[in-house]
C-alpha cells in the first residue's frame, strides 16, 4: 500500500520549521509521505524541510488584506498541488490556509483535517475595522470549513465562539490540542541562580500594541522608579502593523535605562534562562502563544492575560498570574508580587516546568494529531 500523502498548508515559510518542525518530522517516521506548501520557500528553509524528509511546494499568497483576484489564484494553484501531487489529506492551519485550502480540498473532493491556531486581531473587536474584519472572516470560515473531516481548535473558548457565531454547529467533529507544543528536549529546565537582589523580567512577541507591549512599557516605567535594580527586558522587532510601536521609542526607553531592549533575537531560549519572569500581557486572540510554551519549558513563572489561548497556560496559584486585559494596574501588581516575593519565582517556574510536561510536550501533541488523521484516512 502507497504511502498516504499529507499536504500541510501555512501562510508562513519559517512556521513550518519552528512550528510544526516535529509534527513533519513525527509524520513521516509514522510512514505518510509530506509535502509542505508555502509562499516562497527560502533556500535555508527549503533545506531543512527536505531534511525532514518533506516535499517543499509553493504557491502564491496574499498574506495581508484582500484582494479577490489574488485570492481566487491562491485556491487555484492550491488545487493544482492537490491534483499533481495526489494528495490524500489536507492540512492548513492559520487563517488564509484555512480557508482558501479548504475550500480547494473540497472541490477536489480530498478530506480536510484544519487547524484554528487562534483568531488574532480580527476577532478582539475592539476598533470598527476589527469588526468589519470579523465579520467578512465568519463567512469566508461558514462557506470553507464546514465539510471539513474535523477543525481542531487550541482553546475551548474558540470553539465556543465558532459555535456562537453559526460559524459551525454541533454537527461538525471538532477535536482540541494544547497549542503547537514544544519539543522540551531542546529546552532545558532552568536552575535558578539568582543570588543577587535583581529580578528581571522578559516580553517576547510581535511589537504591536495588541500583544500588550505598550502596556508593559507603562508598567516598567512605574516600577522602575520604585524598583531601580529591576530589569525589564523586550525581544522582538516592530513591523508594519499600523499599531507597531515605534522603534525611537523603544530605543528611547532603553538609553533611558527603563528596558534593555534586545531587537530581534534567534537564539530566545539563552534569553529565558537568564531572566526570572516571563510577561505577555496580550488582548490578541490567541491560541496558544508559543512564547509562553517556551516560557514554561524553560521554567519560568508566567504573567499574562485571562483571555482566549492565554488562561489555559496557567495554573491558578501554582505557576503564575493571570491578569485582566489592557489593565494596567493588575499588570504593575502582578510584576510588583515577584519583586517583593522572589522565593515565589523558583517554586512557580519548576511548577512550570511540571505542567509543560504534562499538557504541552509535543510528542503529545502530535500524537494527537497523527491519531485523527488515521482516522479520518481510515
Amino acid at each position: 500500500m502507497k504511502d498516504k500523502r499529507i499536504l500541510i498548508v501555512a501562510s508562513l515559510s519559517s512556521s513550518l520549521i519552528n512550528f510544526r518542525g516535529d509534527f513533519i518530522d513525527s509524520l513521516v517516521k509514522n510512514g505518510f509521505k509530506v509535502y509542505a506548501a508555502a509562499p516562497n520557500h527560502p533556500d535555508g528553509i527549503r533545506a531543512k524541510l527536505e531534511a525532514l524528509g518533506a516535499v517543499p511546494l509553493e504557491f502564491n499568497l496574499n498574506r495581508t488584506g484582500l484582494n479577490p483576484i489574488k485570492d481566487l489564484k491562491s485556491i487555484s494553484e492550491l488545487k493544482s498541488l492537490i491534483k499533481e501531487n495526489n494528495i490524500d489529506l489536507v492540512f492548513p492551519y492559520t487563517v488564509k490556509p484555512v480557508i482558501y485550502s479548504s475550500i480547494a480540498a473540497n472541490q477536489c473532493n480530498v478530506p480536510v483535517i484544519s487547524l484554528i491556531t487562534g483568531l488574532g486581531f480580527a476577532f478582539t473587536g475592539l476598533t470598527l475595522k476589527a469588526r468589519i474584519l470579523q465579520r467578512l472572516n465568519e463567512t469566508l470560515y461558514k462557506l470553507s470549513i464546514r465539510k471539513n473531516k474535523i477543525i481542531i481548535f487550541q482553546n475551548n473558548d474558540d470553539y465556543q465562539l465558532f459555535l456562537d457565531r453559526k460559524i459551525i454547529s454541533k454537527n461538525n467533529k471538532m477535536a482540541l490540542v494544547s497549542g503547537s507544543g514544544v519539543n522540551l528536549n531542546q529546552y532545558q529546565t532552568r536552575i535558578n541562580t539568582n543570588t543577587s537582589d535583581v529580578i528581571s523580567f522578559l516580553l517576547v512577541a510581535r511589537l504591536i500594541k495588541e500583544k500588550g507591549i505598550a502596556l508593559y512599557l507603562e508598567a516598567a516605567e512605574k516600577l522602575k522608579e520604585k524598583y531601580p535594580k529591576a530589569e525589564f527586558h523586550v525581544i522582538g522587532k516592530p513591523d508594519e502593523s499600523p499599531s507597531a510601536i515605534k522603534l525611537e521609542d523603544l530605543n528611547a526607553l532603553n538609553e533611558k535605562g527603563i528596558i534593555i531592549y534586545h531587537g530581534r533575537q534567534l537564539n530566545v531560549p539563552e534569553h529565558l534562562y537568564k531572566r526570572d519572569v516571563f510577561v505577555l500581557p496580550t488582548y490578541y486572540r490567541e491560541g496558544i502563544p508559543r512564547s509562553i510554551l517556551e516560557a514554561l519549558s524553560v521554567g519560568l513563572p508566567i504573567i499574562t492575560t485571562d483571555t482566549p489561548g492565554c488562561k489555559e497556560t496557567i495554573l491558578k496559584d501554582k505557576n503564575g498570574i493571570l491578569i485582566k486585559s489592557m489593565d494596567l494596574d493588575a499588570l504593575v501588581d502582578a510584576m510588583e508580587y515577584f519583586l517583593v516575593n522572589k522565593s515565589k519565582i523558583e517554586e512557580m517556574g519548576i511548577n512550570s516546568r511540571k505542567y509543560a510536561e504534562e499538557r504541552f510536550d509535543v510528542t503529545i501533541i502530535n500524537s494527537d494529531l497523527i491519531k485523527l488523521i488515521n482516522e479520518t484516512l481510515s
